[in-house]
């Protein structure tokens, strides 16, 4: 057998104090024995070892190695530091056979003349934690494969949920890989551990996936049998399953500990254990390691301060102890059972995080935050990862007054608000300011804490904010403190003062004052948003003019805001419109922010202006700036909404599929109530039922929340409750959604369709006045703020809720006349369904069939299943037979029709198309009018225009043919 550790190895990991032998491990060695020898006949392998800390998992990993006498074996142990290094455990596990090849170069070794000789040497920066190349994995793992072929492998790695992602990502590469080769894999990790990797190793066909069971009281006896030579009677055996729940370590740990201290195996000497063992364990570790000498204690100390797995000559330094008298500590400390090695390497873990704990416990918290206070201080000197550093920096629980340490926090605060995590971000700046102390502080420092504190604690945001503004001279500082200053005082109930300081700035005469009181204005109106007191006071507060000309980034961002709230309100529609687009058209993407960006799209959104504003949101989402993280799920949600009102569902679900990635539906925030909402309302447009069930099961419940997100939420639990069949519940949930939109004074038709699901709902309990009421309130509105997509909508709502079919007809007619301009092709489509059948109740039975195929294609274009249904039902009921939809869109064109509507559009002639291509002009001419089809235009003239697509960074301009 060849044993090659990798640092940090269950083999000889000095997991000591075991028993000599594994008890009630029979079923496990069995499995184990018999994968070694597979492995070493030429089969693959793969098993994995699951368990909670201390079932005795490393110790068949340990087992396993033992067993493989004909394997090459190579071992790792994943460690938690290493958790954000990516492919630190992969490394691990495959350098030695590398440093093997280099001595003897004779070893098969992989060539790739396009790739790096040494995979194993690129260079951490070199890689994503979360997006490991796949040449790099294909690198790693041909190595192993080459190993193979000259002698079978035994990879075991222990706590592997532990390890950093990549390296979790190239074992399940190498895992989906095993059919054909002589390769076992063999994994230990902790029971319960969410890892998509894992996940995905437990699921490959060839996987067994070991499960050890906790000691028996048998068991037990077998245990104190082999460490003392006696198993005591059945009552201790009993009281000890009680009171280590079986855990084969801390069984070990208690019965040690009764043996060290002369104890006999009775109920008696283990009654004041209290259930939960630990406490006990860590008493005894105590009391055996108060026995110790000084150096001793000092550097179990530092080890325990600094964790497992850092450089020796670190923990000598911090202990204050040279070389030599550090490695006879750690000598003693191994022979006590407390530290182990890996073997070869000189690398030492703690046997158990009990003993680590128990150490810590120990240290008093003045001495203890000192400890780690320097202990951050020598992981900086040493060039160690600054999430190490900044770990013990908070440990240390004093106030960094070292300028390395401050940089260091802010620095990763700056990053936590990035990902928006201000609460991350209070608690790495807090430390830097000590209550009672903030006059000593700079003013840049507590602004950057006040703005943090004010989306955690505003109250003491505005404590720090109040101190920055008056010790601040920077102008730009003083900008920063006082909008955040301003939000803070609105958010904590403040808002006359909040408004004082808006006026005082605005009057103070500075050269940018009124470009600064303009930002700051529109940063106050976007803050208030998420309260609905606040939001309400502060729009009657506040002038909401729109005749600003849009000339400086901070008047198009301020008439932007008040567009998306005066819009909201129903108030000056058209004017709102005109107003975001003049801004929109002099904006430029090197001056305006993001803020821009957000606020005209949903003005243009709101004014149902849908695909100008999907073109704003492309640009804001994809147009090259690093947008804070809740700030982007806003907007891919409000994008995704526009999607979905121009039918285009796929590109809907995944602006939506999006903002809500990696999150659990239980803490999806308000930031990300709308993308839910949304993507509830594409499963139901795909007739999706189960999906659309699915997408919130265990979501929160949106009547419990009152922000704006949240309604629209509501709105769609209303929805999924009508397509469900319960018709009253459907109405109540939609009813009270509409009673909150007012609230709100969200009023305006195009902002939200609770009102027609709600109508819809109406219909369906046959209460056709009710549905008609809705109907014509947002006719009505529709008609006077010139909202063709909410009109239209309107329209056929009311036309389902009159019984006359040529009213009906008459109804639908002009809904489709309004909406066919828009771009709104899912709306339109369910009009014509509506359209064609009253046609052809009405007699005209080939007008209904050519009305009802444009619905029938349109909704199978948009992947509108229930729709589509609907259509084909219609279709049939009038005698037609359709035949298979036509595709749409340009990415419905073959090679040959792109080619030749490209060159078309481009200007050349059919002769000259049909001489570049090699083909006659009849060829040409089918593939154009194919093209013209499949674009909906009617002509080379709109051919460059649905040619082009929605590039990621291009900046289309409302209103301008693009």
């Amino acid at each position: 057998m060849t044993v090659v550790t990798g640092e940090r190895s269950p083999h000889g990991s000095g997991k000591t104090g075991a028993p000599p032998e594994l008890v009630e491990r029979e079923r496990e060695l069995s499995v184990l024995t018999e994968a070694a020898r597979r492995a070493a006949a030429g089969s693959p392998g793969l098993i994995v070892l699951e368990g909670p800390d201390g079932i005795g998992k490393s110790a068949l990993l340990r087992a396993l190695v033992g067993a493989a006498p004909a394997l090459h074996v190579l071992t790792a142990r994943a460690e938690p530091e290493q958790q954000q290094t990516p492919l630190s455990l992969a490394r691990r596990l495959v350098a030695p056979l590398a440093e093997a090849h280099r001595a003897d170069p004779a070893l098969p070794w992989p060539v790739h003349p396009e790739k790096s000789a040494d995979p194993t040497a690129r260079g951490k920066s070199d890689i994503d934690v979360n997006a490991v190349p796949h040449g790099l994995l294909a690198e790693l793992y041909e190595l192993l494969r080459s190993a193979a072929t000259h002698r079978p492998l035994l990879l075991a790695v222990d706590d592997a949920h532990l390890a950093d992602p990549a390296s979790l990502h190239f074992l399940a590469h190498t895992a989906r890989r095993l059919p054909g080769q002589p390769v076992l894999l063999a994994l230990s990790c902790r029971g319960g551990h969410a890892s998509a990797s894992l996940d995905e190793i437990a699921a490959q066909p060839q996987c067994r996936t070991l499960r050890p069971r906790p000691l028996t009281a048998e068991g037990i006896g077998r245990v104190a049998q082999a460490l003392t030579g006696s198993a005591g009677d059945a009552q201790f055996q009993g009281s000890c399953l009680a009171v280590t729940g079986g855990n084969p370590l801390l069984v070990t740990r208690l019965v040690s500990a009764l043996r060290e201290n002369g104890l006999d195996l009775t109920v008696e000497n283990i009654t004041a254990v209290d259930g939960q063992g630990a406490q006990s364990f860590r008493s005894r570790i105590a009391h055996l390691l108060s026995q110790q000498p000084d150096s001793v204690l000092r550097a179990v100390r530092a080890m325990a301060v600094l964790g497992d797995g850092t450089p020796t000559d670190l923990c000598g330094r911090l202990a204050t102890l040279d070389e030599p008298a550090f490695a006879q500590s750690l000598f003693t400390l191994n022979s006590l059972g407390l530290v182990g090695f890996t073997a070869g390497a000189g690398a030492w873990s703690f046997t158990h995080p009990v003993v680590r704990e128990a150490v810590l416990d120990g240290i008093g918290d003045r001495e203890g935050g000192a400890a780690h206070g320097r202990a951050a201080r020598l992981l900086h000197d040493s060039g160690a990862p600054t999430a190490e550093v900044i770990a013990q920096l908070l440990r240390s629980q004093g106030t960094p007054t070292e300028p390395w340490a401050t940089t260091l926090l802010r620095e990763a605060a700056r990053e936590a608000m990035l990902a928006s995590r201000p609460e991350r971000a209070v608690e790495l700046l807090r430390p830097c300011v000590p209550e009672g102390r903030e006059n000593e502080c700079s003013p840049a420092l507590l602004t950057e804490l006040g703005v943090a504190e004010g989306r955690v604690d505003p109250e003491a945001a505005v404590g720090h904010l109040t101190v920055a503004l008056k010790r601040a001279i920077d102008p730009e500082l003083r900008l920063t403190a006082l909008s955040a200053l301003a939000v803070g005082l609105a958010r904590t109930g403040q808002l006359a003062r909040a408004v004082g300081l808006l006026n005082r700035h605005r009057t103070t005469g500075a050269e940018d004052g009124v470009a600064s009181a303009q930002l700051l204005e529109a940063q106050l109106l976007m803050a208030v948003i998420g309260s609905r007191e606040a939001y309400l006071e502060l729009i009657d507060t506040v002038p909401l003019d729109l005749d600003l000309p849009g000339e400086t980034p901070a008047e198009r961002v301020l008439v932007a805001t008040r567009a998306v709230l005066v819009a909201s309100r129903m108030d000056r529609v058209p004017e709102c419109l005109a107003a975001t687009r003049r801004a929109w058209q002099r904006s430029s993407p090197t001056t305006d922010s993001y803020a821009f960006l957000a606020t005209a799209a949903t003005s243009l959104l709101y004014t149902d202006a849908p695909r100008e504003a999907e073109d704003v949101f492309r640009q804001l989402i994809h147009g090259g700036e690093t947008l804070p993280e809740d700030e982007c799920r806003n907007a891919l949600g409000l994008s995704a909404d526009a999607c979905l009102r121009l039918g285009s569902l796929e590109a809907a679900l995944k602006s939506a599929t999006r903002a809500l990635k990696d999150t659990d539906l239980a803490a999806v925030s308000h930031h990300q109530a709308l993308a839910l909402a949304i993507r509830l309302h594409v499963f139901l447009e795909q007739g999706d039922l189960d999906a659309a069930s699915a997408a919130v099961a265990g979501s929160p419940d949106p009547k419990d929340e009152d922000a704006w997100q949240w309604n629209e939420l509501l709105g769609a639990h209303g929805r999924l409750r009508l397509a469900q069949g319960d018709a009253e519940g459907a109405l109540a949930l939609l009813t009270e959604c509409g009673r909150r939109q007012r609230a709100w004074q969200r009023t305006n038709p195009a902002v939200s369709p609770w009102w027609y699901w709600a109508g819809q709902a109406h219909l369906a309990l046959g209460q056709h006045a009710e549905a008609r009421e809705l109907a014509d309130e947002a006719i009505g509105l529709a008609r006077a703020g010139q909202l063709p997509c909410a009109l239209g909508t309107a329209l056929e709502l009311r036309a389902a809720a009159v019984r006359d079919p040529r009213e009906r007809a008459a109804l639908l007619e002009e809904a489709e006349a309004v909406l066919a301009p828009t771009g709104a092709e899912l709306i339109l489509a369910r009009v014509r369904v509506s359209r064609g059948r009253a046609l052809y109740e009405l007699g005209h039975k080939e007008a209904a069939r050519e009305v009802l195929r444009k619905g029938w294609n349109a909704s199978y274009a948009a992947g509108a299943r229930a729709l589509h249904e609907e259509a084909r039902k219609a279709l049939l009921a009038t005698g037609a037979r359709p035949r298979r939809p036509v595709s749409r869109g340009l990415g419905s064109l073959t090679r040959s029709q792109s080619q030749v509507a490209r060159l078309a559009a481009e200007g050349a002639s059919n002769a000259e198309i049909a001489e570049t291509l090699f083909v006659t002009q009849r060829t040409v001419e089918v593939h154009l009018t194919s093209a013209y089809r499949k674009l909906g235009v009617s002509g080379r003239r709109e051919l460059r225009g649905a040619l082009r697509p929605p590039e990621e960074g291009t900046r289309p301009k409302p209103g301008r043919p693009a």
